[in-house]
């Protein structure tokens, strides 16, 4: 089961929603929290789940109280400190968790006695066919382990890159203006820049299935 705040993640999903309903107010949170716009937006539109530390860090730079999020709000509940801080885009705090859920370790207990009879006694010693194949599969944990350390990386890389759309697509049209392009050229332009943000948004949902399937192979 995924670290997702399981029933409350509606919630905060709603809470998010609530706090970006304003024009541009999306794209200034992200900012605010150092994500791309289109990555934010997969969260509010439910195509990404996010992590209880992502909602955190979400109070912590509007100036919300601690646990905010955390109960159904409607427009009235916003404090007008948190409205302004998005409004202006002045962070109250600087933000550098993810939003990526966190996998929790599965907890597997041995089966309780049936009433009246004794519990099988544990075996002592393990047989050197068992001590091999319990070596086995700690190397491959490790090496899976290691591979999940990279995907994140990967992954976070993708979801806050140097240079968000927003801005490269500011710069490309100030270059449009200047140089004043035949209606083929801009159109290529444009086109262009849509299809790097489809296909990073493709590579990014690509990581992160990949990260889930590593993770569940070899679980404990």
């Amino acid at each position: 089961m995924d670290d997702t705040g399981t029933g409350l993640l509606p919630v905060w999903r709603a809470n998010l929603v609530l706090l970006t309903r304003g024009v541009g107010a999306a794209t200034r949170l992200a900012r605010m929290m150092t994500f791309s716009e289109s990555y934010l937006k997969l969260m509010l539109s439910g195509q990404r789940d996010f992590s209880e530390e992502f909602v955190r860090g979400v109070e912590s730079v509007t100036g919300l109280p601690a646990g905010w999020m955390d109960l159904p709000r409607d427009a009235d509940d916003v404090p007008d400190g948190a409205r302004a801080a998005i409004d202006n885009e002045t962070p109250r705090a600087r933000f550098r968790g993810t939003a990526h859920p966190v996998r929790k370790t599965s907890v597997l207990r041995a089966p309780e006695p049936i009433f009246g009879q004794q519990p099988v006694a544990a075996k002592r010693d393990d047989s050197p066919a068992e001590l091999e194949s319990h070596r086995r599969a700690a190397g491959m944990r490790k090496f899976r382990d290691l591979a999940v350390q990279d995907v994140r990386k990967l992954e976070r890389y993708l979801s806050l890159p140097p240079v968000d759309a927003p801005t490269l697509r500011a710069r490309i049209e100030d270059v449009i203006a200047a140089a004043e392009p035949d209606d083929r050229v801009r159109a290529d332009l444009a086109g262009r820049l849509e299809q790097i943000d489809k296909h990073r948004e493709l590579l990014l949902r690509h990581v992160s299935k990949l990260h889930a399937l590593l993770a569940r192979l070899g679980g404990e």
